[in-house]
């Protein structure tokens, strides 16, 4: 047995190889690509929309620029980006070619197809030469990496120095009390919602375990400058449910 056979990671709450994840996971979006968009308004009470303004508000699209968006699906981060920039040019790549496929399908797609390229592709492997792009972002999609260091060293490396790195993710309430309200309603009701609305209760359920299952704020910045990037901040949204991750390449 080779060493890469033998390492192991999580899915979710489950202990898996880490050669095993990655299918692991394109499965879980592929079985939900269709009811991607409709099940984040429906778990989130469509506060997530808030939460990527928010990412804009804080990133400051600028005119001429060129974004990378890694786990992008269904577009919804570049289509912001590119409406805020003006003009300038995106990139979504995502493991999950059927995610692309309803992404390439909404409306704003076809509004900016000149200005948007679909990449089938891995985040800890990409397939972009050094210094390529000005913006990375990834939104909730780093917590389904295999290996997150990987991922921020792709990350770092496709960046042209001055470039910016920014991750939405959803994170820890620092609250005790709270946190646990906010278990009680993930644990007991997004899988529901999931078997309810993507007839797929399974994938809900390691949706909301691989939330529990990623680094807090202070450990996931320490990781970021690990990477290579400077000025590394973060913001909390809604008390720390989700918490936006900035850094840049100097």
């Amino acid at each position: 047995m080779s060493e890469q056979d033998q390492k192991t990671t999580h899915f979710g709450f489950q202990t898996v190889a880490e050669k095993d994840k990655a299918g692991m996971v394109h499965g879980v979006f592929t079985n939900v690509a269709s009811k991607y968009d409709v099940m984040n308004d429906a778990m989130s009470m469509g506060i997530h929309r808030i939460w990527k303004d928010a990412m804009m508000d804080w990133l400051a699209p600028q005119p001429g620029q060129r974004l990378l968006d890694v786990a992008g699906g269904t577009g919804d981060i570049a289509f912001r980006f590119l409406k805020r920039a003006g003009q300038a040019d995106a990139t979504v790549l995502d493991m999950t070619e059927s995610m692309l496929i309803e992404g390439e399908q909404r409306a704003e797609a076809s509004q900016l197809s000149d200005r948007l390229e679909w990449v089938v592709g891995d985040a800890m492997a990409l397939p972009f030469k050094d210094g390529t792009f000005d913006v990375y972002t990834i939104s909730f999609g780093i917590r389904n990496v295999t290996r997150i260091a990987d991922a921020l060293s792709e990350a770092f490396r496709v960046l042209r120095p001055g470039g910016r790195l920014m991750v939405l993710e959803f994170s820890q309430i620092p609250n005790e009390l709270m946190q646990k309200v906010y278990d009680l309603y993930s644990f007991n009701v997004i899988p529901r919602l999931g078997k309810l609305i993507a007839n797929d209760r399974d994938s809900y359920q390691y949706l909301v375990e691989s939330i529990r299952k990623f680094p807090d704020q202070e450990t996931f910045a320490q990781m970021i400058r690990e990477a290579g990037f400077d000025n590394v901040k973060y913001r909390n949204l809604s008390l720390g449910i989700a918490a936006l991750h900035s850094g840049w390449k100097i």
